[in-house]
């Protein structure tokens, strides 16, 4: 064998080899518990039962949170005119109107009522919300209008998913 070749490290891999996993994320610090969160419906149909089983938290339905309730609110609404007019009166009413008192209004999570993109005039309607709370968007998601919801939330939401903490779990 000649010498002035240049071997490399020889490497025997017997049976199988783990595939190494990724570090679980950090737990809260001790004492700290995750929030939890009152999913509100600004109209019927907005996504309040289906966003609760994916991302967790109590599901209010078109209420607001009652006592044994978490007192953070999410305010929920789909993405077309009446969805996106419903959301506003719930942010007034919010602001003026007969809100419990103690509750918490964290953000507004619009759901996409068809696949695709916003047609201009609704798109202006959902930065008007911007400029008032925190928006989260949810897009069309297929397999939940077929009630199948264990596959978990769409990669798109991974700011909502982070808030409600299971982007913890």
């Amino acid at each position: 064998m000649p010498t002035d070749v240049r071997q490399g490290p020889e490497i025997w891999i017997r049976g199988p080899v783990a595939v190494p996993q990724a570090p679980p994320p950090p737990a809260p610090p001790a004492g700290v518990t995750p929030r939890r969160y009152s999913w509100v419906g600004t109209h019927g149909g907005a996504g309040v039962t289906t966003l609760a089983l994916v991302y967790g938290g109590h599901d209010c339905g078109r209420d607001w949170p009652g006592p044994g309730a978490p007192r953070s609110v999410l305010l929920v609404g789909r993405t077309h005119a009446a969805g996106l007019d419903a959301v506003l009166r719930a942010l007034d009413a919010f602001r003026y109107g007969p809100v419990p008192p103690g509750l918490d209004l964290d953000a507004v999570v619009l759901v996409a009522d068809a696949p695709g993109r916003l047609p201009r005039p609704l798109a202006r309607r959902v930065k008007a919300i911007e400029e008032v709370i925190d928006v989260y968007r949810v897009p069309w998601v297929h397999d939940w209008r077929l009630g199948e919801t264990a596959g978990g939330p769409p990669r798109e939401t991974e700011a909502l998913a982070h808030l409600t903490g299971i982007g913890r779990r």
